[in-house]
């Protein structure tokens, strides 16, 4: 049986992606071990599935249609730069959105389709962008400084139509994302 690790996601406006990129560029300036994300290979994910077998994604693709029949298209604003799990331990990165109780409840009914497919729950769902990850602490306080001068970036809105299953391939170059299904909203 073969597996491939795979995720649900939404994929950011390309028109977006400039005002990111400046924020990057930013961080960039900072002399701290950071690990960016690169443009073309940013996302919001609405569900990390590891590593799953390629004979369950006929299922997963089903489950994942049912949801979204019942869903139009909807907007978000992206807005705000934070850390996970918190500014005091820089992990993550990342760039957030200012009202997600749409796409929160898309994400709530696709978990619990997956949950009858075996799939934990997801613990805590955080809309977010990742855009870095810190490898070391080094430059942490200056990090820290930068993400609070982002507190209230306004990036912009974007029409959310559809939703991508992808594929995820790990490389020592970073991760390649390959689209596997898009459903339309």
């Amino acid at each position: 049986m073969s597996q491939i690790r795979a995720f649900l996601a939404i994929d950011l406006d390309d028109d977006l992606k400039p005002k990111i990129n400046k924020i990057i560029r930013e961080f960039k300036q900072i002399d701290a071990n950071i690990k960016y994300v690169d443009l073309q290979n940013l996302h919001f994910t609405l569900k990390f599935f590891g590593d799953i077998d390629t004979e369950g994604i006929d299922v997963l693709a089903e489950r994942i249609e049912n949801v979204v029949k019942d869903f139009d298209s909807f907007n978000i604003k992206i807005k705000g730069c934070g850390a996970f799990p918190n500014k005091n331990r820089i992990k993550v990165i990342w760039v957030g959105l200012d009202e997600d109780h749409i796409l929160k409840e898309l994400h709530d009914k696709l978990d619990k389709q997956f949950n009858s497919l075996g799939f934990d729950l997801d613990k805590k769902f955080s809309s977010h962008l990742t855009i870095g990850r810190m490898r070391s602490a080094k430059g942490k306080d200056k990090v820290k400084n930068t993400i609070e001068s982002f507190d209230n970036v306004d990036i912009g809105s974007m029409e959310v139509n559809s939703i991508v299953l992808k594929k995820s391939t790990l490389t020592p170059s970073g991760p390649i994302y390959e689209d596997l299904i898009e459903f339309k909203l």
